[in-house]
């Protein structure tokens, strides 16, 4: 007879991510995130619309270009809100205190996520990929102290 395999808390909340990024209305970043306080569920969020207004899925994408500081242009969807971004909206409607939480995302959170994430006195970033812009997160995170895990080394460019 086979033992059965629980996953380890990270694993089981990883796990979560994916099925609340199937929510996401946005095809170009099917991303969920779940924030959590001493091993239990405070909120989730994931890339949509804000409320009220049309997705994605409904309009197309509202694409706008960005040029870096290299020089590289890149093109993004900019109708949606990030995961993390909903989530945290999502305490706030809901007066759910984040400091000390631990937030589990599909990949490095963005700058202005990142900057959200230290302000709500979230303690812990675990990801399940590296974003290919996320270099100034990580760097953010290791100032403030904020733990930074990742799943995978991978790095995801979209």
């Amino acid at each position: 007879m086979e033992k059965n395999k629980r996953p380890d808390w990270d694993e089981y909340f990883m796990g979560l991510c994916h099925a609340v990024a199937k929510r996401a209305t946005c095809d170009r970043g099917k991303s969920g995130c779940v924030i959590v306080c001493d091993r239990q569920i405070l909120v989730t969020g994931y890339v949509s619309s804000p409320s009220g207004l049309p997705h994605c899925d409904d309009l197309g994408h509202y694409f706008k270009q960005t040029v870096h500081d290299n020089g590289d242009v890149t093109t993004h969807c900019v109708r949606t809100v990030h995961a993390e971004q909903a989530a945290i909206c999502q305490a706030a409607k809901r007066g759910i205190a984040l400091n000390g939480a631990t937030i589990y995302c599909t990949m490095t959170p963005c700058r202005t996520c990142a900057m959200l994430i230290i302000n709500c006195g979230i303690k812990r970033v675990v990801c399940e990929y590296k974003y290919h812009a996320g270099a100034e997160s990580e760097e953010m995170f290791a100032t403030v102290g904020i733990k930074l895990d990742y799943v995978n080394n991978e790095t995801l460019k979209y």
